[in-house]
């Protein structure tokens, strides 16, 4: 489930972190200082990621509440926002084709802005996919128990737990291969949707009608709540697009990670359009935004009901589970290999940072327990710890956000200097519309404090962020502000 102001741009290196420090090279797959990571990722896994892991369960489940707000202009909502990912994307893009780590935006961040920066934005990364782990095998769990009655919810948690757990442990190639899959049964069921859903707005459907426009004008029109009910939709959908970081840190351990990293984020703008954008508009025209039946159980199973697919919840619910268990994987791994990272770069307890088998195992552990600890929290204190690290994490993408935007703003003028070769992937229009990335996140984090639940989530998210960097400013003054070695 995809549940502080961004940086400006910092203030000049100071002398005890120069910028342009000469630095000791690693092999593509490593971080830093830690060994290397072999890369057992093929280019079919790693497009296969590319292409399902921006297919989240928030769209699938976190939609319809969006819909209900906004009405038919949650299409101009997911557009939006849509447009606002792409940018980081693309920021993201540029520096990981230039520069492939396992850290991804903490290494660009600490190279661009200083360790502090690094610190911040990876344990802030991991702390955010470990409890979204906790939130996704609770959600799975339910689905679970929905189908078989007398079996408990916490034995689910246990197997999934376990099962990705070990994935994890394995080769890289096995994470790949069972994230491959996944994401291919995403991809079809969404493509599926999509196709049944153009053919019944065009009536080409037998027993269907084509709709017009008449749920996208009647009903309040466009606008049925007003530009509240559209702002309440357009935070939400900021929200659906967590998670297509991950392919960024998988890219450090494929074949070609300039290579695949540069074609992920091409064609990032067509599966955000695809997906989500299209998928709203095909719900918002073939069922009225304020039928009950779009927030529960859901806008995919009202389309689908209205299409008449036989047992059509429960299609979606081994959808929804399908994508659940995916971000699950992916997540255990996204934590585990910035982990890694943080502490190749003397950012953690170096006990944890041991590669055996070409897996940082240690960190795979560390990140799958703090995971099922979360899942602990839920079950003896669902209304107090586990609402707090939920709280907690609830803007800290916007805060990775403003940090690959302050990072690229920064250190594009330096690649262009020492490195243009490594500019394989270039951000549109630099630096205006960098600029423009960074007032978008502002004006999210603007639009967080307008509701009583959605401000308290900035205020734990905002506390966590000053403890994080706090503690690595401190970090920074006692190892003397040391860089991060280029890759070679």
């Amino acid at each position: 489930m995809n549940p502080t102001s961004p940086p400006s741009p910092p203030p000049p290196a100071s002398p005890t972190a120069p910028a342009s420090a000469p630095a000791r090279a690693v092999a593509p797959g490593a971080t830093e200082r830690g060994t290397p990571l072999p890369g057992g990722l093929k280019q079919r896994h790693l497009s296969m990621i590319a292409l399902g892991g921006v297919i989240g369960a928030g769209l699938f489940v976190g939609s319809g509440a969006g819909i209900a707000a906004a009405g038919p202009s949650i299409v101009l909502a997911y557009a939006l926002s849509g447009a606002l990912v792409l940018l980081v994307m693309r920021m993201l893009g540029e520096m990981s084709a230039a520069h492939p780590a396992s850290g991804s935006f903490s290494v660009h961040a600490e190279r661009a802005i200083g360790p502090w920066a690094g610190f911040t934005a990876g344990w802030m990364f991991w702390t955010l996919l470990c409890v979204a782990v906790a939130a996704e095998a609770i959600g799975a769990a339910a689905i679970m128990t929905s189908w078989l009655p007398g079996t408990e919810s916490w034995m689910w948690v246990a197997v999934f737990m376990a099962l990705f757990c070990g994935t994890n442990l394995a080769a890289v190639g096995n994470f790949g291969e069972l994230e491959f899959w996944f994401a291919a049964l995403k991809v079809f069921a969404i493509a599926a949707f999509l196709v049944l859903g153009v053919l019944a707005i065009l009536g080409a459907l037998p027993g269907t009608e084509a709709p017009g426009t008449a749920h996208l004008t009647g009903d309040g029109g466009w606008l049925p709540n007003g530009t509240e009910g559209f702002l309440v939709g357009l935070l939400a959908s900021v929200f659906a697009y967590g998670g297509l970081e991950t392919v960024t840190i998988a890219a450090a351990e494929s074949e070609r990670p300039r290579h695949g990293v540069a074609r992920a984020v091409r064609t990032a703008m067509w599966r955000i359009a695809l997906f989500y954008v299209g998928s709203m508009a095909v719900i918002v025209t073939l069922v009225p935004w304020n039928d009950a039946s779009v927030v529960k159980p859901g806008p995919y199973v009202a389309v689908l009901d209205f299409l008449d697919v036989p047992a059509a919840a429960q299609i979606m619910n081994a959808v929804i589970l399908a994508a659940l268990l995916s971000a699950m994987n992916a997540n255990i791994y996204g934590a585990s290999r910035m982990a890694y990272s943080l502490i190749a770069r003397g950012n953690g307890p170096a006990a944890l940072g041991r590669v055996s088998g070409g897996v940082p195992r240690r960190a795979v552990l560390a990140s799958s327990a703090f995971g099922f600890l979360a899942v602990l929290f839920s079950f003896w204190w669902p209304e107090t710890v586990f609402v707090w690290l939920l709280n907690m994490v609830g803007a800290a993408v916007l805060v990775v956000w403003g940090f690959i935007a302050a990072a690229q703003l920064r250190g594009r003028r330096r690649l262009e200097r020492e490195a243009p070769e490594r500019l394989t992937v270039r951000m549109w229009w630099f630096p205006y519309l960098t600029w423009v990335a960074l007032a978008g996140i502002a004006a999210v984090l603007l639009l967080m404090l307008r509701d009583g639940e959605t401000r308290t989530q900035l205020f734990f998210t905002g506390g966590l962020t000053l403890l994080l960097a706090g503690t690595g400013y401190l970090r920074q003054r006692r190892t003397g502000g040391r860089g991060v070695p280029e890759p070679r």
